[in-house]
């Protein structure tokens, strides 16, 4: 399980859980509730790269960020850190 702490949107932590390339589970902490369970359902046992290709650059309101934004910078984290430990 990765830990990553997301800048900029109200959820204050993202845990990211990947098999390979494909992503496991994804969790957050804070947010709005309902909608990042249903994210978090469905990107689990998707590929990491169809994900971040969907989900990455997204915005919340005015800001320059989203938490499905920040979601695709943990996975890409935990993915890199797998990397390093392989």
């Amino acid at each position: 399980m990765h830990t990553y702490i997301p800048r900029g949107v109200c959820s204050r932590q993202i845990d990211v859980e990947l098999d390979g390339d494909t992503i496991k589970s994804v969790q957050f902490t804070g947010g709005c509730d309902g909608n990042l369970k249903a994210i978090s359902k469905l990107v689990a046992g998707q590929n990491v790269d169809d994900i971040v290709a969907m989900m990455e650059g997204h915005t919340c309101g005015r800001r320059s960020t989203s938490c499905v934004d920040q979601m695709t910078k943990a996975i890409r984290e935990a993915q890199a850190k797998a990397a390093e430990e392989a």
